[in-house]
């Protein structure tokens, strides 16, 4: 039993919420017990409370594009990061979404994705769905994109996205037509 092994367990006993054994987290991604631990330092750092409420994600995630309004698309990952659709994000959900993101096949990050675009979460993404993400992404990228976009680019890419992944024309892409569709154009690449 080292003293780390033990201050470790009392910084982890004062904590808000305490995350699952590493054990378990570690079955359930794609790292190593050190590289939890490593991921598990950072969140407490910027999380003291070992939860992160969207603000706080918004926060964070506006500094890595200071030229643009990250705001909308923090929102939307938030979401997607918040599996129980409680309000907040734990270590747990964190780490298990940055597992499928770095180190997850093809199949799960598509339908990862396809979970982040599918803002009402009905299991299909329409276009105003799709409209929403991508101009999301264009204010995040900010005003100073080169080349300078036109204000319908948005609209223009949903439209040509819409038209390769809604297979049937029925209105809505599912999560089937989705992973077809990038598949599709990851062969071509």
């Amino acid at each position: 039993y080292s003293c780390d092994k033990i201050e470790d367990e009392l910084e982890m006993t004062t904590m808000c919420h305490r995350p699952e054994g590493l054990e378990q987290l570690e079955a359930q991604t794609n790292f190593t017990k050190r590289e939890l631990q490593v991921l598990y330092r950072g969140f407490k750092n910027e999380c003291p409370s070992g939860v992160v409420n969207e603000e706080t994600f918004k926060q964070i995630y506006a500094q890595f594009f200071p030229h643009g309004d990250a705001t909308m698309y923090a929102h939307y990952l938030f979401n997607a990061f918040d599996t129980a659709q409680n309000g907040s994000v734990k270590f747990e959900d964190f780490v298990i979404a940055l597992s499928i993101l770095l180190r997850g096949t093809v199949h799960e990050k598509l339908r990862w994705t396809f979970n982040l675009y599918d803002i009402n979460k009905d299991g299909y993404i329409n276009k105003e769905e799709m409209m929403d993400i991508v101009k999301a992404i264009y204010d995040m990228m900010g005003k100073y994109t080169y080349p300078v976009l036109k204000e319908d680019a948005p609209r223009q890419h949903v439209e040509v996205f819409f038209q390769k992944m809604d297979k049937n024309k029925d209105g809505v892409v599912t999560l089937d037509e989705f992973i077809e569709s990038c598949q599709e154009v990851r062969t071509k690449l």
